[in-house]
C-alpha cells in the first residue's frame, strides 16, 4: 500500500487541451482529467467498465447515440464494451475509474485522444 499525491504524478497532454494524470492498482484505475470548456472526447469503446465522477463542471456525453449531461457532484456509470463520447459543456475536472486497467492509457496506444 502507498499513498499517492495527485501533485507528484506526471500529467498527460492530450487533444484540445485534456489534461490526465493517472494512478494504478492491480485490478483499478483512476484517471484525474481535466477539459477545457468545449474540448471533446471522440466516440470510443474499451473494454473497461467506467465510473465518472464529476467534481466541477459540467459534460455531456453520448451513450450509444443518448445524450446524458453529468454535472458537478454527480456520477455516471458506462458498462464494459460500450460506444461513448463526451464534451466539456463549462471548464471540467473529473475523476475516472476504470476497472479492468487500461492498458491504452498506459502505453500510449490511446490514438483517439492524442495529436496526430
Amino acid at each position: 500500500m502507498e499513498s499517492v499525491n495527485w501533485n507528484e504524478i506526471p500529467e498527460d497532454r492530450l487533444i484540445g487541451g485534456i489534461r490526465r494524470k493517472i494512478v494504478t492498482g492491480e485490478k483499478v484505475m483512476l484517471g484525474k482529467m481535466y477539459f477545457p470548456k468545449g474540448s471533446k472526447v471522440p466516440s470510443h469503446v474499451h473494454e473497461s467498465e467506467q465510473v465518472t465522477n464529476v467534481l466541477e463542471g459540467k459534460l455531456l456525453f453520448v451513450i450509444n447515440g443518448q445524450q446524458i449531461t453529468v454535472s458537478s457532484g454527480e456520477t455516471l456509470v458506462i458498462p464494459s464494451n460500450v460506444e461513448h463520447s463526451a464534451e466539456a459543456i463549462e471548464e471540467t475536472s473529473e475523476i475516472d475509474t476504470f476497472s479492468p486497467i487500461r492498458t491504452d492509457w498506459l502505453d500510449g496506444s490511446d490514438s483517439y485522444l492524442r495529436e496526430n
